[in-house]
């Protein structure tokens, strides 16, 4: 079974985010990103480099998380696994308030 483990980051605002995001997993995954929009800080840290898997669906929760946090406040995604910002780029091109970070 499919799994996806989430645990704030310290030190930063943001979570880290371990597993998969698909089918099974979508409801923790749209949660998580749920409360990064809520966040109050114009920078929310998102930790992938523990994601194994990021169906479309996954890739949509993000870029719908992006749009809904505004374009004055980014989501910045932490060394996320290397089909998930070619997702974005190809399917959501020009998506404002996502930054890439390799490290």
């Amino acid at each position: 079974m499919p799994r996806l483990d989430v645990y704030p980051l310290s030190g930063r605002t943001g979570l880290r985010a371990a597993g998969e995001v698909s089918l099974p997993t979508r409801g923790i995954w749209e949660r998580a990103l749920e409360r990064a929009v809520r966040e109050g800080d114009d920078v929310y840290h998102l930790e992938l480099s523990a994601l194994t898997f990021v169906d479309v669906a996954g890739a949509g929760a993000l870029a719908d998380a992006a749009r809904r946090r505004g374009e004055r406040r980014r989501l910045v995604l932490d060394r996320p696994p290397a089909v998930l910002p070619r997702m974005l780029d190809l399917l959501w091109p020009g998506l404002r308030g996502i930054e890439v970070s390799a490290s």
